[in-house]
């Protein structure tokens, strides 16, 4: 038995349309996204780096990386030692303002994708809105919350990214660096996606159906 179960809010009578069969998972492009930042929180913190993997398919279509100088926020020790990005390195780094446009056409047309979402996908919205730019609002996977739904705790110790890359095998290990916890995501993404498709569940609209059992 799966350890989730199944709603069946899109089953209607009758005969299936295209449009209750789904997306298939394999036809959809996800940008898979990181960010560093100085601190926890947008409203007071800024973003020291994005990196970002776009796939379809378990194919890697581009990446994206730039550093981010960051304004009216510094890089405190203990950041800096966490990530080893220091104020030094973002001093010549293009601002936000720069960059973010480059990434949000990187990302156009695709399901976006990160490891605690509400905290990457925080960042970028209220960095929108501080620059007056569109969220283009597209659909968000978080990677915690698929990994809690099919992985419970007896069989890994907690849902932080390097223990789920190391129980996946990722060819990436994450090291708090934006493009290569990103990797380390993408490498997350595919094998709960193989957990999914193990019991049926193949298309971007069954995600949605799916509760956890037993927690």
């Amino acid at each position: 038995m799966p350890p989730f179960e199944r709603s069946h809010t899109r089953t209607r009578g009758g005969q299936l349309s295209l449009a209750d069969l789904g997306t298939p998972l394999h036809d959809v492009e996800f940008v898979v996204v990181d960010l560093e930042t100085t601190g926890a929180h947008a409203a007071d913190n800024a973003i020291t780096e994005i990196g970002a993997v776009r796939v379809r398919a378990g194919e890697v279509l581009g990446e994206f990386q730039s550093l981010v100088r960051p304004v009216g926020s510094v890089i405190s020790p203990f950041v800096a030692r966490l990530t080893g990005i220091t104020n030094g390195m973002v001093a010549d780094a293009p601002r936000i303002e720069s960059v973010l446009p480059s990434f949000l056409e990187f990302m156009r047309g695709s399901v976006l994708v990160a490891h605690n979402a509400p905290f990457d996908i925080g960042f970028l919205r209220a960095a929108c809105t501080r620059l007056d730019y569109t969220w283009p609002a597209p659909t968000v996977l978080d990677t915690v919350t698929l990994a809690r739904k099919v992985l419970p705790r007896t069989e890994v110790r907690n849902h932080k990214l390097a223990t789920l890359a190391a129980f996946f095998g990722t060819d990436t290990e994450p090291d708090h660096r934006a493009l290569s916890d990103a990797r380390a995501t993408v490498g997350v993404l595919h094998g709960l996606f193989e957990i999914y498709g193990s019991h049926g569940i193949e298309t971007l609209e069954d995600l949605a159906t799916v509760r956890t059992a037993g927690w």
